[in-house]
């Protein structure tokens, strides 16, 4: 039995959900229709046997008169109805003669026993006795005069078969409004339940979908409507989760990608000193046995070869460390005067490139911050020097310094011929040059602007390119709150080709 109870769950485990809500819903309409039906077939029994038991107290009221007249039972009888009439007067309850032999059944056992009741009782006694040989008859007994007892017996054949027909026409009724509501309900269940199949087919074509591709894209999305709000929530969220899942695929690819770039990049900016390296130890090593002479020029050559590629290891491995920056910090934050250090390297700018007009734009007080002043003159001298090699000479740059109650602006323009609006997206990209045709010792590695805005990232500050006919403006934003000191001289200073200045690097 265990087992059968077993595989019958494991099989209703098997079928799909509108098959087993359906099914559900019909087991609760079969309990309902059980319910309903033995309610109303009770009370259509009780209804009936009233009825009957009504009958028998009117047909006793006349009986009594005619016993009470004549000693004995005269008058209208009816078809299949006995009666009995009983002295009570004795210790127990004597029969008399029937009036007619069919006046009573074989059985009479029943009809001594509701006599005696009766005296017991002193009222009107009811009861639904089996008579043998003649069926199911509904008893009723009264006291005629004192010491006199009529009992008359009215069979239930009508009532059982009334009931029978109507227990007949429930299941049948029941049994098609229950097929209709399985049936019905399993369709309406599995239209609403039309959107999780269409959510379940989208997952299997996600799950068959290559996600190990680079550009892998999930272009799929649960469409079909309907279900009401709860499915419609549900596909809702299901398709903001297949949004932030292809969001997230997307940023991983285009991350792949910029890695690739960035590898072969790299091998390729390497390789270049490598070879340079290579080819002028061969040549020193071929000067010192034929010309001595040039030794000594080679080997600056290779000195230089070297300091390049010290400098390119040296910005991929601040880029790394501030890459991971949660590891190991790439910053030392300490309070500096921001003024201070785009002074310092506006003379720095002024002293190695004389050919190029500075003008120097900044408040009177000092503006003291929280940050790290070698990297953020790092960040200032990279930029001036991007705006040196990228325009050409006699051009004017322009430095300004601009307090706010909640950052610190240093704007950077130059007015030369502008970063080209198909580039500017791209400008902040590791080893990403404007000028294709320039190489490292002319236009450098293209690493100078990423390790820029890492670093103003570095400390939670932006860096932007904004553009405008004819001139380029970067700005970096400082978040900190300005500690200003004493007043100072005007800071307003312009320069021309042929100053000279202070350089500090």
């Amino acid at each position: 039995m265990k087992r059968t109870i077993a595989r019958l769950r494991k099989a209703f485990r098997r079928l799909r959900l509108g098959t087993r809500l359906a099914l559900g819903l019909g087991a609760l309409s079969l309990v309902v229709f059980a319910v309903v039906g033995t309610a109303l077939t009770t009370y259509m029994r009780d209804y009936l046997t009233n009825q009957l038991d009504d009958q028998l107290g009117l047909a006793q009221v006349a009986q009594s008169k005619s016993i009470a007249e004549t000693g004995t039972l005269q008058g209208k009888k009816y078809y299949r109805w006995y009666y009995a009439v009983y002295d009570v007067s004795g210790s127990s309850p004597e029969l008399r003669s029937p009036e007619e032999t069919g006046d009573l059944p074989r059985d009479i056992a029943p009809f001594a026993s509701l006599a005696e009741q009766q005296v017991s009782d002193g009222s009107e006694v009811l009861r639904t006795v089996h008579l043998a040989g003649k069926g199911q008859y509904r008893l009723r007994a009264c006291a005629v005069k004192p010491g006199v007892v009529l009992v008359s017996a009215a069979p239930t054949d009508d009532i059982d078969d009334t009931m029978r027909r109507l227990i007949g026409f429930q299941v049948i009724a029941f049994a098609l409004a229950l097929a209709v509501l399985v049936e019905f309900g399993r369709r309406m269940l599995r239209r609403g339940l039309n959107p999780l199949s269409d959510m379940a087919h989208t997952a299997h074509g996600i799950a068959s979908h290559d996600l190990t591709e680079s550009a892998a894209r999930l272009p799929i999305r649960a469409a079909k409507r309907g279900g009401g709000p709860e499915v419609e929530e549900l596909r809702t969220a299901f398709n903001t989760m297949l949004e932030h899942i292809d969001d997230s695929l997307a940023v991983r690819a285009e991350a792949e990608q910029r890695l690739r770039r960035f590898v072969a990049d790299a091998s390729h900016e390497l390789r270049t000193p490598l070879m340079s390296v290579r080819g002028y130890a061969d040549l020193f090593q071929y000067a010192a046995a034929n010309a001595p002479g040039e030794r000594e020029k080679h080997l600056a050559r290779l000195r230089a070869e070297a300091a390049r590629m010290g400098v390119l290891l040296d910005d991929l491995l601040r880029l790394a460390r501030l890459d991971a920056a949660e590891v190991d910090a790439p910053i030392r934050l300490q309070e500096a005067d921001l003024v201070d250090l785009v002074e310092e390297a506006a003379a720095a700018f002024r002293a190695g490139h004389p050919d190029r007009p500075l003008t120097l734009v900044s408040q009177r007080a000092p503006l003291v911050l929280r940050l790290d002043p070698h990297r953020v003159r790092q960040v200032l001298d990279n930029l001036l020097t991007n705006a040196a090699v990228h325009t050409p000479a006699g051009t004017p740059v322009t430095v300004e310094v601009q307090p706010g109650s909640d950052a610190a602006v240093v704007r950077i323009e130059d007015a030369g011929p502008g970063v080209p609006p198909a580039d500017r997206a791209k400008v902040f990209d590791r080893f990403y040059r404007v000028d294709k045709a320039r190489t490292r010792d002319s236009g450098g590695s293209g690493l100078g602007l990423s390790v820029a805005r890492s670093l103003v990232r570095a400390h939670g500050g932006t860096l932007t390119l904004g553009h405008g006919p004819g001139a380029t403006v970067f700005t970096v934003t400082l978040p900190a709150t300005p500690r200003r000191g004493e007043p100072r001289e005007s800071r307003t200073e312009q320069t021309g080709p042929g100053v000279d200045a202070a350089t500090d690097h």
